[in-house]
């Protein structure tokens, strides 16, 4: 076990702090590199747990490494033992030339018996992990109304229904007093009809108010949805009012219930899955434990042929090259670049910088800029090569190691990602994130021990092994693995054991309202 200090890479002049220091402490530091100077450090101050100390000493302006890549630059002279955080350390701007394809990796799957998970095969070809009846509502108008009609459905009314996941209203802010051809509009759009097409939801119904700017026949006549779903569609202002409506959209989705229950789950291939990895409630573990044991699973997923869908755009600001360098293409890289080019005309426009991320919960983990929280958040994708880039909620044409276009605020990017296909989420967090996702389970990855002794209701799995010394990267890795495989089967989550998910449906909002 870790007795206080990690060292990450070869070259790296800070070490995490794998439990709190206090000032005073000689601390032997451990990890798979030597450091550049002595083995053993004295704490010159106290240090939380998952924050760094210089292990070398610095000069004001020197860069500061971590990961084996910097990090930000020294603000003030650092001594061997200082605790460094943002009182002496702060972003430094590489302008380095980037590469492409210059590290892909072929990945050859595992030797043994090939694995499958129990699914709901759809028509279009897709497989279900889930069997939702959704309401989708085209308006904000008419968000009271669905909700309305899923809390019919809520307690003990499905229980004669136990193939029925259960009924949940997908409503948002939007869908009018917008341009229908803006970017807004099509972003919005693009969301909704994923969320009508998506294979985990078997039965659909559309409420609009009537006089939207997005109408609510727009959802369902532009979108792919399997023929195997059954859709129903409410207008508000046709109905006769809210009761009404109400009223036929109990009935329509009470008409549902027998068929979708009468579906059974069957044994699907592996490849079938397709993953979106997501994280929230960063710390100073993220990029060491959750976050590459979670990159080992996806490894291991696309070994088979299945898909991983990384996101969350700002969040791999300064990490961007290790992604383009495992691009299948030129062209693949640079649409990774052109998405975080427009990402800081976003954000100057808005009178921010991209490091305006990391949040203070992330800070208060550990960490400092948001080159290093990029630096672990990327590790989520293994180390699989880049086959494409998607825009927000975009469907990927292929499979493989996927990135899709979001931005970092949790509900906001993991709905692009479920629009986009998602059967599974992996979701990692460090602080302690309380995230569900319906209609997509989304199994909750916590990345030190501490959390999960805190939250033991709220994750999943417990990676702080790794730094604990009772379990390897390779090992937890396996184990997140397994638990898709379990999961995608339909073995519940602790976010769907809590009936999260609903209220997490945040379309991205983009453009002007008029």
């Amino acid at each position: 076990m870790n007795d206080g200090l990690l060292l990450l890479a070869a070259g790296d002049d800070v070490a995490v702090a794998t439990r709190a220091l206090s000032a005073g402490e000689a601390i032997e530091i451990a990890g798979a590199a030597e450091p550049a100077g002595s083995t053993t450090v004295t704490v010159r101050s106290s240090v939380p747990l998952g924050h760094k100390v210089a292990v070398v000493a610095l000069g004001s302006g020197s860069p500061v490494r971590k990961y084996g890549a910097t990090i930000g630059r020294a603000t003030t002279g650092i001594a061997v033992g200082d605790h460094v955080h943002v009182h002496n350390l702060q972003i430094s701007e590489a302008d380095e030339p980037h590469e492409f394809g210059t590290d892909r990796h072929t990945l050859t799957p595992a030797a043994g018996e090939r694995p499958t998970f129990q699914g709901y095969p759809r028509s279009d070809g897709r497989v279900g992990t889930r069997n939702y009846v959704g309401i989708l509502t085209s308006v904000n108008c008419s968000a009271s109304t669905a909700r309305m009609i899923a809390d019919q459905f809520r307690g003990p009314v499905l229980d004669a229904y136990p193939n029925v996941d259960g009924v949940v209203a997908l409503t948002h802010r939007s869908g009018c007093g917008l341009v229908t051809e803006s970017e807004g509009a099509r972003v919005l759009m693009r969301t909704l009809r994923g969320y009508a097409a998506h294979p985990n939801i078997a039965g659909l119904l559309v409420v609009g108010l009537g006089c939207e700017m997005l109408q609510s026949s727009r959802v369902i006549d532009a979108a792919d949805i399997p023929e195997s779903t059954l859709i129903e569609h409410l207008v508000i202002q046709d109905e006769g009012g809210i009761r009404r409506t109400v009223r036929a959209g109990v009935a329509a989705i009470e008409r549902m219930l027998g068929p979708i229950d009468a579906l059974r789950r069957v044994p699907c291939d592996v490849s079938e899955l397709v993953l979106g990895l997501n994280c929230g409630g960063s710390d100073g573990f993220s990029g060491i434990t959750a976050n590459p044991a979670l990159g080992v699973a996806s490894d291991r997923l696309v070994s088979y042929g299945g898909t991983s869908i990384l996101a969350e755009t700002p969040e791999v600001h300064g990490a961007e090259g290790l992604l383009t360098r495992r691009a299948v293409s030129e062209d693949v890289g640079r649409a990774l670049l052109a998405r975080l080019d427009w990402w800081r005309d976003y954000t100057a426009a808005g009178g921010g910088t991209m490091d305006n991320n990391p949040s203070p919960g992330n800070k208060a983990g550990g960490l400092t800029t948001i080159l290093e929280k990029s630096l672990g958040a990327v590790a989520k994708a293994g180390h699989a090569d880049l086959t494409e880039v998607v825009e927000y909620a975009e469907t990927p044409t292929g499979s493989g190691l996927i990135f899709m276009d979001t931005p970092g605020y949790d509900p906001v990017s993991v709905t692009g990602i479920v629009a986009g296909s998602a059967n599974v989420v992996c979701f990692t967090t460090g602080r302690g994130s309380v995230f569900g996702c319906k209609p997509v389970p989304s199994i909750k990855l916590g990345t030190n021990s501490a959390l999960y002794q805190r939250m033991p209701e709220d994750i999943d799995l417990n990676c702080g092994t790794i730094v604990d010394g009772t379990d390897t990267l390779e090992g937890v890795g396996e184990k997140i693995f397994q638990q898709i495989i379990a999961v995608a089967s339909g073995r519940p989550t602790v976010s769907e054991e809590l009936d999260l998910g609903q209220e997490e449906f945040v379309p991205w909002q983009l453009g002007a309202v008029t």
